[in-house]
């Protein structure tokens, strides 16, 4: 064990094609495919042992702090369930049931519930920083199935798988989710200059609207267990459009890649009826009347980020009209590498 503090950082996703078809039943039933980027925006880990024997959790983000002395089993603290789950799994799976007095602080560089994986990118670094810690044999496969069963079995927060693998692989990533929890990575070899072309292409608009993705993803579900035939004929559609936004972004089709986008969000509506909203349709019809070629919500939707593509050349035209309005603009930079840790040095 490490005696000096640890940092952790995993970057958060910008999905591209296919989300919706990681969450069961869907997934188990039929497979599921999604397309996704990491991108230079990320969750923050700052673990540190403790001399008073106490346990620290903050989650600076949210303005949230959580105190008590070490013990193996940590109430579940609404403000911050998610550091003490990874705490919780840590401890009773891997330091036989033995407290850990430490200080664990986190940030996150986008809002709760902004539609870019977040919380579970969170999962991701916390799981990291305590795998450093403890000198833990876990490879990126490993992080992020542990990252999802906190998540989603341990602490019953309802979400999809895709999330959790981004952060642990980082880069441009096709993703096959099977039936039994099976999942295979792959990592596509990009050319330099069609991610040049991707970053000169994108914009995200935050709304300033966060929502409870968990919601929206419980509806979806529910579509999706009573078998209703529209929703499991979208989410087939995305699992389509996904393997061919990979066959896209391998030949650098900048126009196929927008014509799979807008076909996506048109199929994503069609999961759940909080996907979208008159706030959503009206920046996205704004930025397609400036020169944006397609545009989506990105995560479950109902609010957080929109994603839009323009060709560079127009680009200007979509950020000047965007900039009028209340949200937040920001630039797509995407990042290769997946998560990691390092000793703490200042």
């Amino acid at each position: 064990m490490l005696s000096g503090g640890i940092r952790a950082r995993a970057p958060l996703r910008l999905g591209l094609a296919g989300g919706g078809t990681d969450l069961s039943p869907f997934c188990d039933e039929h497979g599921g495919y999604v397309m996704n980027a990491t991108v230079s925006l990320y969750a923050y880990v700052h673990l540190a042992p403790n001399s008073d024997g106490k346990l620290v959790f903050e989650a600076a983000e949210q303005g949230e702090r959580f105190e008590t002395d070490a013990i193996a089993t940590v109430p579940l603290n609404p403000g911050t369930i998610l550091h003490c789950g990874v705490y919780n799994r840590i401890i009773r799976e891997f330091n036989a049931g033995k407290p850990l007095p430490l200080t664990i602080r986190t940030t996150v560089d986008v809002p709760a519930g902004s539609g870019m994986g977040g919380s579970s990118t969170l999962v991701v670094a916390l799981v990291e920083a305590f795998r450093h810690y403890l000198s833990l044999p876990l490879g990126e496969y490993d992080i992020a199935r542990l990252a999802f069963e906190i998540e989603r079995e341990d602490l019953k927060v309802a979400g999809g798988r895709q999330d959790q693998y981004a952060a642990a692989f980082g880069g441009f990533n096709f993703m096959e989710f099977n039936s039994g929890n099976q999942t295979i990575i792959n990592p596509l070899r990009m050319k330099a200059s069609t991610i040049q072309e991707l970053e000169a292409s994108f914009v995200l608009y935050y709304t300033g609207r966060s929502r409870s993705s968990s919601l929206i993803i419980e509806a979806q579900q529910g579509q999706l267990k009573e078998r209703n035939a529209t929703s499991v004929e979208a989410m087939l559609s995305l699992k389509n459009e996904a393997l061919e936004m990979k066959e896209a972004l391998l030949t650098g089709r900048l126009d196929r890649i927008a014509e799979i986008m807008a076909r996506g969000w048109l199929a994503k509506k069609q999961t759940a009826t909080a996907v979208s909203n008159a706030e959503i349709d009206r920046i996205l019809d704004l930025a397609l009347e400036n020169g944006g070629l397609a545009g989506k919500v990105s995560g479950a939707g109902g609010g957080g980020f929109v994603s839009i593509i323009a060709s560079p050349s127009e680009r200007y035209r979509v950020m000047n009209a965007l900039r009028k309005e209340p949200g937040q603009l920001l630039p797509v930079v995407f990042t290769a590498e997946g998560v990691c840790s390092w000793r703490q040095t200042l």
